[in-house]
């Protein structure tokens, strides 16, 4: 195959694949702008070498490796912010073990297998599954919290408050609709908001959030949607967390846990 040909057979799956590595740099680094940064590391560094593709990898697993090897080398960072809520969340990721929030967001979120996950992070499937095991204990344990759960689907929306339970959270309430879940937010203040996209009435999960944050910017989102791509586009400010449906529960506890941590205050144009 010739040179130009292979490279835009490569820039095609990557481009397929982009949005997801952004989201997964997105939560690792808590802010869009420096996980952004890294994605684009990424793609430069396949511009001048291709070999991880050539190694027998998945795709999605030799772009996310490609990743690691960038982030490992810079000492996994985490953007730094003076006050509110990101500034708590540096407390307790000094807590945790090395390496299990990638883990366990490669587990949960990007759902590689642990075997998947040992080729990322080059390490051995054993000791994947440990850490795995660890980063769910620790984070489960950081922080307790009050959920907001904006859905309008009434089973999805008690499967949610079940595992928002299990993990020890309170839920302020449950709203079908942007104006129900804006009320709800405006009596009690909630420190994580779980939300779907497009509600009952025709109303957008999206315009909720941003009410709500205008009030009160520090709480952390996790949209959940079956369109994550939507909202992955690179061209507007976006959530740390998008969710897939249909989910998984380690999927939604995972997020819940890492959502905790990192602030998600910028406001989404619908």
């Amino acid at each position: 195959m010739p040179m130009d040909k292979e490279s835009d057979y490569l820039s095609v799956k990557v481009a397929g694949l982009l949005p997801y590595l952004r989201r997964y740099a997105r939560a690792l680094t808590g802010s869009q702008k420096t996980g952004d940064s890294y994605a684009a590391a990424t793609l430069e560094a396949l511009l001048e070498d291709r070999a991880v593709f050539e190694q027998g990898y998945s795709d999605k697993v030799a772009l996310f490796r490609a990743f690691h090897l960038i982030w490992s080398s810079a000492g996994a960072p985490v953007d730094v912010e003076d006050e509110g809520i990101a500034k708590r969340a540096q407390r307790h990721l000094a807590k945790l073990t090395t390496n299990t929030r990638e883990a366990l967001l490669l587990r949960t979120v990007e759902e590689f297998s642990t075997e998947e996950i040992a080729q990322v992070m080059q390490l051995e499937v054993s000791e994947v599954a440990h850490l795995i095991d660890v980063a769910r204990r620790e984070m489960e344990d950081s922080v307790k919290g009050r959920v907001l759960v904006i859905e309008d689907e009434a089973i999805i929306a008690m499967d949610l408050q079940d595992i928002v339970a299990e993990m020890g959270h309170a839920i302020t309430g449950v709203a079908r609709t942007a104006s129900g879940a804006v009320q709800l937010a405006s009596k009690e203040k909630p420190d994580l908001i779980l939300s779907d996209i497009q509600l009952a009435d025709g109303s957008s999960g999206i315009d909720a959030v941003n009410e709500i944050l205008q009030a009160a910017a520090d709480i952390p989102v996790i949209f959940i949607t079956a369109f994550p791509e939507r909202l992955l586009t690179g061209e507007r400010p976006e959530p740390a967390f998008v969710i897939t449906k249909p989910y998984s529960e380690d999927q939604v506890r995972s997020a819940i846990s890492q959502a905790m941590f990192f602030s998600s205050t910028e406001t989404l144009q619908a």
